[in-house]
């Protein structure tokens, strides 16, 4: 297997259990090849891109969804400003303009890149619109969507806080705590978003529905209508699973964004309160079959890279550190992974 040293690997290369042993896109060292022959993999399902093909990816170059995503939230600003002028969306060319852009991004390989560039930063309103719509656009295809299905659930995914439009920014920017009548009036978003969707020609109802359930929970805790499980759309729990785990890793004005592992954990444990737990679960064995091979800062500011995976505890995972020692998650409970780092 010497040979596969220099090489780049085109796809994620998995051992037997499906769990990912070196991530698409790397670049095969010793270490790579040692985790390769450990895991018994077998060549043949071993993809490489050719010569010509990793020269075209030398370092340095800007990948492509960075300015798919750049892109995206600039453009949806700007409709979405004409849209409080004039209350009409213009849907043409958000299926047009935006949401192929969106979609190319959800096709990376390179999933752990692409959630840090899609994490909320300098303009987070419409950030979230483009991060949500992007987790969910990759869920759906996890989730085996036909090509259809995928284009309505990203499309929903874009307009699902459309509704925010008619709720004061000062409450939408507001960086402490909202009073019990703010939040009131903030959660009429959804209303307010199904309302207008609902009479937007080349909408489809189901569209609209993600705008009013995206808040609705498995259990009836959600809002605005206390829905339960058999009552609320797929598609809306597809999203409402993105639209948590985009807004709890992103930083805002009054917190950090979660640790990687607790959000993991809090997410598998359903602490956010009734999400979906079969979207839940593809959502983060997909990600937890892509950690192996990814460089990680620990919470105790250790620097490392995953080694293993359990699959039965993927947010406890063997963390190899940069001084050549082991940290195994599941049992140093006190430390965990705050964040996969790059290389710039």
């Amino acid at each position: 297997m010497e040979h596969y040293l220099g090489k780049r690997a085109k796809e994620d290369i998995v051992n037997s259990y499906g769990v990912t042993i070196v991530p698409a896109n790397t670049t095969i060292d010793g270490d790579a090849l040692e985790l390769i022959i450990k895991h018994r993999v077998n060549a043949d399902t071993i993809i490489l891109e050719s010569d010509e093909a990793a020269s075209a990816a030398a370092p340095g170059a800007v990948p492509l969804e960075d300015a798919e995503i750049s892109r995206s939230v600039q453009h949806l600003k700007e409709l979405y400003q004409s849209i409080r002028l004039s209350r009409k969306v213009p849907i043409w060319e958000i299926r047009n303009e935006v949401l192929p852009d969106v979609m190319g991004a959800a096709e990376t390989p390179d999933v752990f890149q692409l959630l840090e560039k899609i994490k909320g930063k300098d303009d987070y309103t419409y950030e979230h619109h483009i991060g949500v719509a992007v987790l969910s656009s990759l869920i759906g295809r996890w989730m085996n969507l036909s090509e259809p299905e995928l284009s309505a659930l990203t499309l929903s995914a874009l307009l699902h806080d459309i509704g925010k439009i008619r709720v004061p920014e000062e409450l939408l920017m507001k960086p402490g705590k909202l009073t019990e009548e703010e939040m009131r009036l903030v959660r009429k978003h959804t209303v307010y978003g199904y309302e207008l969707l609902r009479e937007t020609k080349g909408i489809t109802h189901r569209i609209a529905l993600v705008a009013l359930q995206h808040h609705e929970r498995e259990g009836g805790s959600g809002y605005p209508f206390g829905l339960k499980q058999d009552k609320i759309d797929p598609f809306s729990s597809i999203v409402a699973v993105a639209d948590v785990f985009h807004a709890m890793s992103s930083k805002r004005p009054y917190r950090e964004p979660y640790p990687f592992n607790e959000l993991l954990r809090q997410m598998g444990q359903e602490k956010f309160g009734g999400l979906n737990p079969q979207v839940v679960s593809v959502f983060l064995h997909n990600l937890s079959n892509k950690l192996v091979g990814q460089q990680v800062r620990l919470t105790d500011g250790r620097a490392g890279e995953v080694v293993y995976v359990n699959p039965n505890h993927p947010e406890y995972p063997l963390v190899k550190t940069t001084d050549e020692g082991f940290v195994d998650l599941s049992r140093e409970r006190e430390a965990g992974i705050r964040e996969i780092t790059f290389n710039e």
